[in-house]
């Protein structure tokens, strides 16, 4: 009888609010256990009371148009929404688009400048997701804000990236002190997204003072990174090759440090092993940075087990470095090889989109195809054109 009633006082008061014009957006259904509370997990949602003959319209959530000076108080002030959507501006490739993303840069570069920059790479599989969030949030607890820029492959098919950092980085992801872009690298050489640095200089601005770069570890990545950040750090595993097949020079040469991740269980041994192996090898090459010994350490991101270690170090090699002046003289070199990669971007972007310019390369396309032209014949004739133009351009 209970049961009953409770039914009929329910739909009692669904007529009332029906009567007063309220529309419930969910009840209770009729089929509730007697005497169910809140914690009772099942309600129902109201279909749609328009009828068929009635024009359905939707509401469309626009984002407002923002100004530059709403990119650069946004960032300023930390908002990460902001963050994020200024990155998503200076990586567009509409010209109206990149004129603002200038000035917003122009403005925030005074504010930039005040972070360690730590490059992370390694082999697929080695863990550097798992690594970068137990070393973020370890970060984050000496009182640090942590930025993540993650830069995930883009497919040489569909040009369509995963970008699942976030999901891998759960933890950190939701920290307040945190904060994680994932980018697609768009085919770029090296696999770090074209614009990584302008990045940088966003997330240093919005007052985070850690910004940990991870690449795609696909070997020249790490000549691409390491020319954007303080400190580079490769994460290697046990158990993949010798230490002479782990020891590829162009890559191993760069390195300030070398962590053997997932020392634990079973391969902690293993890993120790390879650890000592590595070591022996680096007495054979030149260290990455003059005055700094590259080390060679063990970790379990899983565990924890070695990361304060290498938090120690990192901060030992930023003391040291600023001690005896090559920090900045690296960040000098590197503003340099900023300016250099954003000529030959410039120049690049404007010989692609020449019209002449494209017409000529379509020309020569065909009588490649038809085997008339030798590849190499046509690049010469390309930029025969191509000065011919650029003279004709100057005496107008």
């Amino acid at each position: 009888m209970k049961h009953k009633e409770s039914q009929q006082d329910r739909k009692h008061a669904q007529n009332l609010h029906q009567e007063a014009g309220v529309e419930e957006k969910s009840y209770r259904p009729d089929w509730a256990p007697p005497g169910n509370h809140e914690a009772f997990a099942v309600k129902i949602v109201r279909g749609s009371t328009l009828s068929h003959s009635e024009p359905k319209t939707s509401k469309r959530i626009r984002r407002k148009n923002l100004s530059i000076d709403d990119y650069v108080t946004g960032v300023l002030n930390g908002d990460r929404s902001l963050l994020a959507q200024t990155i998503t501006l200076i990586e567009s490739q509409a010209p109206h688009h990149r004129e603002m993303a200038t000035q917003v840069l122009h403005r925030l570069l005074p504010h930039a400048e005040k972070s360690l920059r730590i490059g992370i790479s390694g082999v697929p599989g080695a863990g550097k997701s798992t690594f970068i969030e137990t070393f973020g949030l370890k970060v984050i607890e000496d009182g640090h804000h942590v930025a993540v820029l993650a830069v995930d492959p883009s497919s040489s098919l569909t040009k369509g990236s995963i970008l699942g950092d976030k999901t891998r980085m759960e933890k950190l992801s939701r920290h307040e002190h945190a904060f994680i872009r994932p980018s697609p690298s768009g085919g770029t050489l090296g696999g770090v997204a074209s614009k990584t640095r302008e990045a940088i200089t966003v997330c240093e601005a919005a007052g985070y003072d850690v910004i940990l770069v991870e690449t795609v570890g696909v070997g020249q990545s790490e000549i691409t990174v390491r020319s954007m950040v303080d400190f580079f750090l490769l994460l290697q595993i046990s158990g993949a090759g010798d230490e002479l097949q782990g020891m590829k020079k162009g890559v191993i040469e760069l390195a300030d440090a070398i962590v053997i991740n997932k020392a634990d269980g079973d391969n902690k041994e293993k890993a120790e092993l390879t650890r000592k192996q590595l070591e022996t090898a680096l007495n054979y090459l030149k260290p990455s940075t003059k005055g700094w010994t590259c080390r060679v350490l063990a970790c379990s991101a899983l565990t924890g087990f070695g990361i304060p270690e290498i938090r120690d170090m990192i901060w030992e090699f930023k003391e040291k470095m600023i001690a005896e002046g090559v920090f900045q003289k690296r960040r000098k070199e590197q503003a340099v090889n900023w300016f250099y990669s954003m000529i030959e971007e410039k120049i690049r972007t404007w010989f692609y989109t020449h019209s002449g310019i494209q017409s000529y390369i379509e020309t020569l396309k065909k009588k490649i195809e038809s085997g008339e032209l030798l590849p190499t014949v046509g690049a010469e004739q390309m930029m025969t054109y191509f000065l011919k133009n650029i003279s004709a351009h100057k005496e107008k």
